[in-house]
């Protein structure tokens, strides 16, 4: 019998959403910083509260019960609801103000946020920016249990519940050996690809996973010796494996003027209509009642990273 006098409290509206989408207290319990007999028990007062069972316990697993699933989205609403409260009262509305907690994928992070942060200070001087580097998936999970409130990432995006928005298209310049090609022109086809030895990020980039399907394009699979036995986490590893002269690989634009300023490469472009790019964009929660203030940060990510390319751009041209 529900008590119709019940309100429940952030607190407990935030263990239920955690356990329902982690479907496991244990996991729950560690991402919320408490005790599992207090999840437990701040459960049980919501579920008594409402007179109805949120969550389905078992020895093997955790089950969200059909009314749990139904009341889930306006638990998370409420949960946006109260940060976006916050944050509010502690700027103008409309603007970025308070604590914004953003994500990003290693790939954009250390070339656009020495722009991102210096124009964010001085943009909105309100703003207490926290950054969370980490790849897609790690981001899309941190994003659906409240830890981040958006995430810079590539796009496409296949998570339910989650808002996207497209903020630019960002080409890939193939970095061999010097030497490799021999050629003047330093403008490749997609048919080049097959030509090259490819070395690629772990696997969990999404990177990774882009070269792969621009590869596909093409008809050809990143293949070679070295493919087998190298394993990276970061584009500087790469790039320096490229100057050892153990094989080739693309880098996005905006990585160039960071990582490929030394000796021993050679940097070649894609021809125009060859697609040889990938799409960065925001992804936030549906629920967020901020779309507009990751709006203007949209605004200032794409401003960083123009501001990013720009010298090797000139050099390019040049």
């Amino acid at each position: 019998m529900p008590n119709r006098t019940y309100k429940p409290t952030l607190a407990q509206l935030r263990t239920f959403v955690t356990v329902a989408e982690n479907k496991h207290f244990g996991t729950a319990a560690a991402k919320l910083g408490i005790s599992q007999p207090s999840l437990s028990q701040g459960l049980v007062a919501l579920e008594t509260g409402l007179g109805i069972q949120l969550i389905e316990r078992s020895t093997r697993k955790v089950i969200v019960t059909p009314k749990g699933e139904a009341l889930l989205p306006y638990a998370k609403a409420a949960l946006d609801a109260a940060e976006a409260f916050v944050a509010r009262s502690r700027g103008t509305e409309g603007t970025l103000a308070g604590t914004a907690t953003i994500g990003i994928i290693p790939t954009i992070a250390p070339y656009i946020l020495p722009h991102l942060l210096a124009e964010l200070s001085q943009t909105y001087p309100q703003c207490e920016p926290r950054i969370v580097e980490e790849q897609t998936d790690r981001l899309i999970s941190q994003l659906r249990d409240g830890q981040i409130d958006v995430a810079v990432l590539a796009l496409p995006v296949d998570a339910p519940g989650l808002e996207t928005v497209e903020l630019y298209r960002e080409p890939f310049v193939a970095i061999t050996p010097a030497g490799h090609f021999g050629a003047e022109e330093r403008v490749l086809s997609l048919d080049d690809l097959g030509d090259l030895e490819l070395l690629l990020l772990d696997d969990g980039h999404c990177l990774r996973d882009q070269i792969v399907d621009l590869c596909k394009l093409a008809h050809t699979t990143p293949s070679g010796t070295s493919l087998s036995v190298t394993r990276a986490a970061s584009l500087t590893t790469i790039v320096q494996l490229v100057v050892a002269g153990l094989g080739s690989t693309l880098v996005p634009l905006s990585a160039v003027e960071t990582e490929c300023g030394r000796p021993g490469l050679d940097l070649y472009t894609f021809e125009e209509g060859a697609d040889a790019e990938r799409v960065i964009g925001l992804a936030y929660r549906a629920s967020s009642t901020r779309a507009d203030e990751f709006a203007a940060l949209g605004t200032l990510v794409a401003n960083a990273y123009e501001r990013a390319i720009a010298p090797t751009e000139a050099t390019l041209r040049g």
